[in-house]
């Protein structure tokens, strides 16, 4: 009996073996797919030469068009840094985010280091789907949703490893005295400058030397992003890359600069509009896009070198419009290409993005789809590539549209609320988008309603035209809106 019992024992384990074997050889011949992330910060539709710009180059951008997708109609969630991460990494709406806006903590100096709310604990959070997916999971940039001891620590929040800024105000300085290295400071060869302090009109050329340190942020957090890539090659990846360009200050390395200048007529910004001053302002801003083209392009070169590429999808965003201040000027660059409005609008210029996405044998290069989409339907699109069935979210999943295998989820609108400025709502629907602003002083303000078809740039409001659909759009308000945590990011229905 114990011979017989043994041969059984034996012949179990030699088929669970096998067993083990076989799936062994399929996730070897089959691993998962690489995931790259790199998100800007305040990068307007208009600014790369794959979507129009002629002032400034971004050939390894626009190379990454070329070999992949390029979206059209894709929509941030909401049009500040804070929220808009929140919703990315989470997959919810405006409506259902537990972070709507840009609540501060703290101060600027150092010892003042507050960061912004935090994300709660048990928040699902991509990072997480990926890790319990098997990923290894890195953030390096800007996080902007809570410091190491909050509960929204991004190593508490599904990341294995971070680098670059906690507190997105820190990210105001290029040239920070430190970046966080998983929950320790990473101190930096760098003085401390306050980047908001204003020179006086006239101030000699040495007067701008005080904005300028030795260790650039980008240059650091762009090393440890492929020291990342490097050390986990063997292992499928998730790298989430929000890079602080082009958010203001306006400050690069001067040979960056020396690129662009005598090429605009330009006069030095003294810091009237906040910010970091610069003698060049345009020439800055252009060689601040131009410098974040060089950190993709770097990245594309690595994963080739390494033997990645082909199991390596790439994915390319802004986290919001072009901005406003800070030296920088929009209309000179054509920065949101001729759209409404900039970051902090709900218009097309504050909320429409560049979205590119590149992954040699599964998305067709070359091609441009028009297909309306928004960030918070990343959270599904990166589930599904890894595999795993994303828990419920506001969003649906992109990868029929960007392999071209079918149709995505049917929706009948995409919904949109932005508690900062003057309180305002969007829903983008059928061909029409409609918006409702200034609501926390008018709570009966009324829709404005535009035809997308024909008029992108929103510059005539056809409500009046339809009186039967506006009805429809308050109803689409009361089923997507739910209670706001805080008393200052409610203001569609308030009962404090």
């Amino acid at each position: 009996m114990h011979i017989i019992r043994s041969s059984k024992f034996v012949l179990t384990a030699m088929f669970l073996l096998s067993g083990c074997y076989s799936v062994f050889a399929q996730n070897k011949a089959k691993p998962k797919p690489n995931i790259i992330y790199i998100y800007a910060d305040d990068l307007g539709y208009g600014e790369l030469g794959s979507y129009g710009q002629r002032k400034i180059k971004t050939p390894h951008l626009d190379k990454l068009a070329k070999e992949g997708i390029r979206f059209t109609k894709h929509y941030t969630s909401t049009p500040v840094c804070a929220p808009a991460r929140c919703m990315l990494l989470t997959g919810r709406h405006g409506g259902h985010s537990f972070i709507r806006g840009n609540y501060e903590m703290g101060g600027f100096p150092d010892d003042k280091e507050g960061g912004q709310m935090p994300l709660p604990e048990g928040t699902v959070t991509i990072a997480k789907v990926l890790k319990n997916a098997g990923y290894v999971t890195g953030a390096f940039g800007k996080w902007g949703l809570g410091m190491a001891n909050t509960t929204g620590d991004p190593n508490k929040q599904g990341f294995d490893y971070f680098y670059g800024y906690l507190d997105q105000k820190q990210a105001h300085n290029y040239y920070p005295t430190h970046l966080w290295d998983n929950g320790k400071r990473d101190m930096l060869n760098n003085p401390v400058i306050d980047v908001h302090r204003r020179l006086a009109a006239g101030a000699p050329d040495s007067a701008f030397d005080y904005f300028k340190g030795k260790d650039y942020a980008i240059d650091k957090i762009a090393d440890r992003a492929q020291r990342f890539i490097q050390e986990h090659q063997k292992d499928p990846f998730f790298l989430y890359l929000p890079m602080t360009i082009p958010h203001v200050s306006l400050q690069v390395p001067d040979e960056a600069i020396k690129e662009y200048i005598g090429q605009f007529e330009e006069k030095p910004y003294y810091g009237e509009r906040n910010y970091a001053s610069a003698k060049y302002p345009l020439s800055t801003y252009a060689a601040m896009i131009t410098y974040l083209d060089q950190q993709v392009g770097k990245i594309q070169e690595q994963i080739q070198k390494l033997g990645l590429d082909e199991n390596t999808i790439i994915l390319f965003s802004s986290d919001n419009g072009a901005t406003f201040n800070g030296g920088t000027d929009a209309k000179f660059f054509n920065s949101v290409a001729g759209l409404r409005g900039l970051k902090m609008d709900i218009y097309e210029g504050g909320i429409r993005e560049p979205f590119i996405v590149r992954w040699p044998g599964k998305i067709k290069a070359g091609t441009t789809t028009d297909y309306v989409s928004v960030q918070y339907d990343i959270f599904a699109t990166l589930a599904e590539i890894a595999g795993v069935k994303a828990p419920p979210s506001d969003g649906v999943s992109l990868m029929p549209v960007l392999t071209g295998t079918g149709k995505p989820t049917p929706r009948e609108y995409l919904y949109f609320e932005f508690s900062e400025k003057s309180g305002q709502i969007a829903i983008r629907f059928e061909k029409f988008k409609a918006v409702k602003s200034n609501v926390k002083n008018n709570k009966n303000a009324p829709w404005e309603l535009y035809d997308m078809q024909h008029d992108e740039k929103e510059s005539a409001d056809i409500a009046s035209k339809h009186p039967e659909i506006i009805p429809k759009l308050d109803e689409i308000v009361k089923k997507e809106h739910q209670q706001a945590t805080l008393k200052e990011w409610e203001f569609i229905d308030p009962k404090f």
